[in-house]
């Protein structure tokens, strides 16, 4: 594989739980949902490297990486040899493996149902909306479908009004169903293709996710990935 990039971190706290190995990344800083992987293994300060797969160099259709994941996609876990991908389920893997409490993923039924509520929002309808718009741009340079556009702006409707009243997207606590949406949202505003300020209760909780997210390196893994994201698609809108 290329690209090996050692981002080892401490945990910030003493935990019990944490591995006496390094677990390994499989990433790609451009895709909104491999950094929010990463941001999550940040923030539990587990001892860890990225391995890069660049997809778009079609990295991922190496006959290595498809035995990892036949799925061909990032993010993808391994833990001491134990593999796993899609994003969701890593997060919730390594809160549930790891975590030196449930804050991030609760033990609680009702309260876990909600955190799952909104990590299949993200899978089902946001992510799959944000990928349906934006990747025949990325890939295939082709102009913005105004109709992709309108369903991926109800989608933020819907963030919108789930977020009203509450300062974060599954209860009173930030989750790891935060860690799933926000790097959607720092692509869609590097892009410059949707007036997130246009969504009140959205903005919001994005200017607070942002701050609270700070100190296990927010910019480093998620706005410089957004940044990035944001360039290759205005230049193929050119």
């Amino acid at each position: 594989m290329k690209g090996l990039a050692v981002l080892s971190r401490r945990p910030r706290v003493s935990n019990s739980k944490m591995p006496n190995h390094t677990v390994i990344l499989y990433h790609f800083y451009v895709s909104p949902v491999s950094r929010s992987a990463l941001l999550l293994i940040r923030a539990l300060g587990i001892k860890h490297t990225v391995e890069i797969i660049n997809l778009l160099a079609k990295e991922q259709m190496n006959p290595e990486f498809i035995k990892m994941n036949p799925l061909h996609t990032v993010p993808v876990l391994n833990d001491g040899g134990f593999i796993i991908y899609d994003s969701h389920v890593i997060m919730k893997y390594l809160v549930n493996e790891y975590g030196k409490d449930d804050s991030l993923y609760p033990t609680n039924p009702k309260k876990a149902a909600l955190v799952d509520q909104r990590l299949f929002f993200s899978a089902t309808y946001l992510f799959a909306r944000f990928i349906t718009f934006y990747t025949p741009t990325l890939f295939f340079g082709s102009p913005p479908d105004e109709e992709n556009r309108a369903k991926l702006n109800e989608a933020l409707q819907f963030l919108n009004k789930f977020l009203e009243g509450q300062k974060w997207v599954a209860g009173d606590n930030m989750t790891i169903a935060d860690f799933s949406i926000i790097p959607m949202m720092a692509s869609m505003e590097a892009s410059g293709s949707f007036d997130l300020a246009s969504f009140s209760n959205v903005w919001s909780w994005y200017q607070r996710t942002k701050s609270a997210m700070e100190g296990f390196g927010y910019e480093e893994v998620c706005q410089t990935g957004a940044d990035a994201f944001g360039s290759i698609y205005k230049s193929k809108l050119k």
